[in-house]
């Protein structure tokens, strides 16, 4: 498994992973997921950190609190799910490219 690993440039394959995970959480910030459901009547963004950065909600839900929940939170896993894939991705992605962690054999 290890057979062709050289130990003397695991020092530079560490500072390189750190300078892409850094590089990957920038890039996270800016970008920003949107899952709707009901039809678009509840709309949930996230940026790649996961953190929500709106919500839309259409005015009819506003007297049917039920539905409301529910579209709300159909929409807040689905757009959870997106930012989860997006971070596997990138994380494969950096892998692969420091070392071919992330390749299969």
């Amino acid at each position: 498994m290890f057979e062709n690993f050289d130990l003397s440039k695991m020092g530079a394959m560490l500072e390189e992973a750190q300078k892409q995970s850094k590089k990957m959480q920038e890039d996270a910030s800016n970008k920003q997921f949107t899952a709707k459901s009901g039809g678009g009547m509840v709309s949930v963004s996230m940026n790649g950190n996961g953190e929500v950065i709106d919500i839309t909600l259409d005015d009819s839900l506003l007297s049917d609190k039920e539905s409301l929940q529910i579209l709300l939170m159909s929409a807040m896993n689905d757009v959870s799910k997106m930012v989860e894939e997006n971070k596997k991705l990138a994380t494969s992605q950096m892998l692969s490219s420091i070392g071919g962690f992330g390749t299969q054999s």
